[in-house]
């Protein structure tokens, strides 16, 4: 008997990633937080605009690092979101061999409720992968 598929959805952008289960009751397992933060880029400016950026590409890094890890675990994966984050995540994973089992696809999102986040999951799941 084949193995059920482990599915997940993360819900992102720049500063915030929500780790959401498409069939668990409880739409978030957990809430990722980039370290980013107006204090810190205030702190920055005063190290130089190359300074800063390289920081915040650090800071960013970080980021996707502890996101990548949490994928990592699952066999089929949607990022969404309205920003670039979710593109910028898959384009760092996608060549890396440790997420060469992981289907990752990215879908453009406006601004969601937790309710329609859980749904979209459930949707996209439901929907795109019947046969899996």
């Amino acid at each position: 008997m084949e193995q059920a598929k482990r599915k997940l959805g993360i819900w992102m952008d720049h500063s915030t990633a929500q780790i959401i289960h498409p069939f668990d009751d409880n739409i978030y397992h957990r809430t990722i937080h980039s370290n980013s933060t107006s204090e810190s880029e205030e702190a920055n400016r005063s190290f130089g605009e190359k300074k800063m950026h390289a920081r915040e590409q650090h800071q960013q890094n970080k980021y996707y690092k502890q996101l990548g890890s949490v994928i990592e675990s699952y066999d089929d994966v949607i990022l969404f979101g309205p920003t670039e984050a979710k593109t910028e995540l898959f384009n760092t994973l996608k060549d890396d061999k440790h997420f060469a089992h992981v289907k990752i696809e990215t879908q453009n999102s406006d601004k969601m409720t937790d309710n329609q986040k859980g749904a979209f999951v459930r949707d996209y799941f439901d929907t795109n992968n019947a046969t899996n």
